[in-house]
C-alpha cells in the first residue's frame, strides 16, 4: 500500500497514485480526495522509497511505521502535546531507540508523525502486510506473461 503513497515537493499532505499519463502522474489527496496531476518536473517521492537513519542499517519507512502504529495501537500521535523539541525526540526513542540521533532531525520525527498521521486518517492501517501481496501479485503476473 505504501507504495502507491506519495509526497510532492510544494504541495501539503500525501497523495495517492491513482494512473499514469504522459509526462505526468494523476495523484489524489489522501485529506481532501481531489484529484490533480503531478508532472514531470515536480518532486515526487513514494513513501516506499524512503528511510530512517539507525545505529546500523537504515531501516524502511514501511518499517517504521509499522512500530508506531504498534506503540500508539494505531491511535494518531498528538504532535502539538509536546512540551519540545528534546520531548519529540525522547517519544521517538521509545518507538525506534536505535534511530540515529545525530542524522535524524526533529523535523524530520514531525514530518514522520504528521505522514503516519495523514495515513490514519485517509484509512491506511497496514503498511507492509499489503505491500507483499501486491509484489507477490505482481510477481505472479510477470510469470503468467513470461509463460504465454
Amino acid at each position: 500500500m505504501i507504495k502507491r503513497i506519495v509526497s510532492i515537493a510544494g504541495k501539503p499532505g500525501l497523495f495517492k497514485l491513482v494512473s499514469q499519463g504522459k509526462n505526468m502522474l494523476i495523484v489524489e489527496s489522501l485529506q481532501t480526495g481531489k484529484r490533480t496531476p503531478a508532472y514531470a518536473h515536480d518532486k515526487v517521492i513514494s513513501l516506499a522509497d524512503v528511510a530512517i537513519y539507525t545505529d546500523g542499517e537504515d531501516m524502511p519507512l514501511a518499517d517504521v511505521l509499522e512500530k508506531i502504529s504498534a506503540y500508539t495501537n494505531g491511535q494518531p500521535i498528538d504532535i502539538k502535546g509536546f512540551a519540545d523539541d528534546a520531548a519529540i525526540r525522547t517519544y521517538f526513542g521509545e518507538i525506534l531507540p536505535e534511530f540515529d540521533r545525530d542524522r535524524v532531525y526533529t523535523t524530520d520525527i514531525k514530518k514522520l508523525f504528521t505522514w503516519y498521521n495523514q495515513l490514519i486518517a485517509g484509512g491506511v492501517t497496514k503498511f507492509k502486510d499489503d505491500e507483499i501481496a501486491e509484489d507477490q501479485a505482481a510477481e505472479a503476473a510477470e510469470k503468467a506473461d513470461a509463460a504465454e
